[in-house]
Formats: structure tokens, C-alpha cells, sequence
């Protein structure tokens, strides 16, 4: 029989554990699965595309929209050129923020293609710049945010591929698909190729597409390394 001072130590190791395996969960959701999308065979080797750190204290690609603002000319330039329009929130010293552009836009593979299907318009939580929002309504960048309900960086809001569907609307009620934070390769090129493929008006949930995702992408590893 154990005394009681030896439940004691038994109980904090098991809480010890369980608390070990509560983070663990918690980080594999928030980093989402690490899996590089379209993987070259010398990953390793590739040079990663480094964004530029502005006065502003965001991280910018070359290839993010310079536009007037004004989200439904972005809107219907997007739709003109074959592209959706995923508008990004960000903020100065945001760590977030930083792996999103620093790792996962980095990565070539994740960059070619968020760059020919997708037209990026980057936004900054707490700017000033004045933003036109899909009903006409203009507004401080800041306060576009709090419109959208926008509180954590980086948050990504995909926008309807055709601009009828968002007349007359604000972003936050036209948007198909948001994405909170910093996920890993996986989840993040996951959840573009979600929306190019208009995967939110099926019924096949998004946790579905990225489960689906990762089980085809291991089978054919699988089968690669048996030949």
C-alpha cells in the first residue's frame, strides 16, 4: 500500500505529464503540421526568398499588392487577372508575423504559388493609412480592423473570387475563410489551396482537406521510397 506521501509524488508526476501532453497538443495546433508544400528533392539547398523589413516594422514580399486601397478595385483587378484577393493583417514586432515571412513565404515553393494565384494586400493593425472597404465606406487601416474583428496578427481574410458576391458588403461579412496566426507549411498552403479550389462552399471541412492532404502526401512518399 502506497503511503501518503508516495499518492502525493504519483499524483504530481501524473500532473506533471498531463500537463507536458496539454502543451504538446496546443503547439501542434497553433504550428499546424511542419510538411513543406510541393518539396523539391534539395529543399536543403534552396535559398529561401527573404521579404524586406520596412519603416513600418512589417515584413514585405515583392510580390504583395501596391494598390490605392480601395478593396474592391483590389477586389475586381484580382478576379480580372485570374487571381483571389486574401487580405493580411500584421503588426510591428509581431513574432507571428515574422515566421509567417520569414520561413513560410520564404520557402520558394510556398512563394510561387501564393504569388501566381493569390494577390496579397497587406494591412497593418494599428496603421493609419486610410483603406475603402467593400461597401465604400473609407477608414483608418486601424479601424478597418476593429470593423473586421480582427485581434490576433497575422490574420489572413479570403476574399469571394467573383465581386458580385461581395457588393454592398463589408470584408468581414463577404470573407469565405479566415486564418488566424502562424501555422506551419502544411496548414498554411493548405488553406490557400482550400480556397482556390472553393472548398468552403462544399461540405468537406477544412480539418478534412488538410487530413486528406497529409494522408496522399505520405502515401506517395511511401511508395517513392519502396521503388
Amino acid at each position: 500500500m502506497q503511503s501518503f506521501s508516495d499518492r502525493r509524488l504519483t499524483g504530481l508526476v501524473r500532473a506533471i505529464a498531463a500537463g507536458a501532453l496539454a502543451l504538446g497538443l496546443l503547439a501542434a495546433l497553433v504550428t499546424g503540421p511542419l510538411t513543406p508544400f510541393a518539396p523539391s528533392a534539395h529543399a536543403s539547398d534552396t535559398a529561401l526568398i527573404e521579404p524586406t523589413l520596412g519603416e513600418d516594422g512589417l515584413y514585405h514580399h515583392d510580390f504583395f499588392l501596391q494598390s490605392f486601397l480601395d478593396i474592391s478595385e483590389d477586389l475586381a483587378d484580382s478576379h480580372a487577372q485570374g487571381k483571389r484577393l486574401v487580405v493580411v493583417f500584421e503588426q510591428r514586432g509581431c513574432i507571428y508575423c515574422k515566421k509567417v515571412n520569414t520561413e513560410v513565404l520564404a520557402d520558394p515553393a510556398i512563394n510561387a504559388y501564393v504569388r501566381e494565384h493569390f494577390n496579397v494586400l497587406q494591412l497593418n493593425l494599428f496603421g493609419e493609412r486610410h483603406v475603402t472597404d467593400l461597401d465604400g465606406e473609407e477608414m483608418p487601416e486601424k479601424q478597418l480592423a476593429r470593423r473586421w474583428g480582427v485581434l490576433f496578427t497575422p490574420t489572413f481574410i479570403f476574399l469571394p473570387e467573383d465581386p458580385a458576391d461581395a457588393a454592398g458588403q463589408t470584408g468581414k461579412e463577404a470573407a469565405v475563410f479566415h486564418m488566424h496566426g502562424a501555422f506551419g507549411k502544411g496548414t498554411f498552403t493548405s488553406a490557400f489551396e482550400w480556397v482556390k479550389q472553393k472548398g468552403y462552399a462544399t461540405d468537406r471541412h477544412f480539418q478534412q482537406f488538410v487530413a486528406d492532404r497529409m494522408a496522399a502526401r505520405q502515401a506517395a512518399e511511401s511508395e517513392a521510397a519502396s521503388q
